[in-house]
C-alpha cells in the first residue's frame, strides 16, 4: 500500500462567529464554487466588500483585478484553494454552479441575521419613496434577490420563524430573478436584527443609505 499523501491544510478557520456567518451570506451572493481544485473565489465592485470578505475569513489573500465584459468594467477579485474549506461550504449546502440550484444554507440560529446581512450587502437592496395618495406618506421596502425560487422561499420561511412576518416575493418578467421584500414596518425588524449593534461588519455605502432613510421617519441604528 502506497503511502498517503500529505494531509491538506485549510487556509480558512472553520469556527462560526458574527463575521464568519457575514462571510458565507457574501459567498451565497457574490461567490464562485469550482470543483477544480477546490477553488473559491469572490468578486465585487466595492473594494469595502473584497476587504471584508478578507477580514471576516481571516485568509490575508492579495486582491487582485477582475474584468468582466471589458476593460473599463473592474472589478475586485480574492480567489484561494482550500479543501477542507470548500468541502465544509458543501456540507451546509453550497456548492459549485450554485446561483439557480441553492436551496437552505444550515446556519446556527445565533448567526442567521449575520448571514442575512451577508446577503443583503451581496444581492440585497433598499429603497424608498414619498406616497403622492396619501400626505406625508413615506414608504420604503427591504429586498433580498436570488435565481434560486427555492432559497428565496428557505430565506422567507427563516425570517418568519424568528420574526413573525411574511413579506412577499416578486420575479421579473423572465422568471429568472426572484425578490424577497419587506414593507416599512417589517423591513424595519429585520433591519434592527442584521444591524444588532454599531460594530457589526458590513457594506458602508448600503449601511450609510439605511441610516439616511430610517432618519426621515425618525428611527436609528
Amino acid at each position: 500500500m502506497g503511502k498517503r499523501g500529505p494531509k491538506p491544510k485549510g487556509r480558512v478557520k472553520i469556527k462560526w462567529s458574527s463575521n464568519f456567518a457575514y462571510a458565507i451570506g457574501l459567498i451565497v451572493t457574490d461567490g464562485n464554487l469550482s470543483r477544480q481544485g477546490h477553488c473559491i473565489s469572490f468578486v465585487s465592485k466595492d473594494l469595502e466588500q473584497v476587504s471584508n470578505f478578507n477580514k471576516c475569513l481571516e485568509i490575508n489573500i492579495k486582491i487582485g483585478i477582475h474584468h468582466s465584459g471589458s476593460t473599463t468594467n473592474k472589478a475586485r477579485r480574492i480567489q484561494f484553494k482550500d479543501v477542507l474549506f470548500f468541502i465544509f461550504l458543501n456540507s451546509i449546502g453550497i456548492f459549485p454552479a450554485k446561483s439557480k440550484t441553492i436551496e437552505g444554507v444550515k446556519i446556527p440560529k445565533k448567526y442567521f441575521f449575520d448571514y442575512l446581512r451577508g446577503c443583503f450587502d451581496g444581492d440585497g437592496s433598499i429603497y424608498s419613496y414619498w406616497d403622492k395618495r396619501w400626505k406625508s406618506s413615506f414608504m420604503f421596502y427591504l429586498s433580498f434577490t436570488s435565481a434560486s425560487k427555492t432559497h428565496i422561499d428557505w430565506l422567507q420561511n427563516e425570517i418568519f420563524k424568528f420574526l413573525k412576518i411574511k413579506g412577499h416575493i416578486t420575479k421579473d418578467g423572465k422568471g429568472s430573478v426572484f425578490q424577497l421584500k419587506y414593507a416599512k414596518a417589517d423591513s424595519l425588524k429585520i433591519i434592527k436584527k442584521m444591524y444588532k449593534n454599531k460594530d457589526v461588519i458590513c457594506l458602508g455605502r448600503k449601511k450609510l443609505k439605511i441610516k439616511n432613510i430610517l432618519a426621515i421617519v425618525g428611527e436609528l441604528i
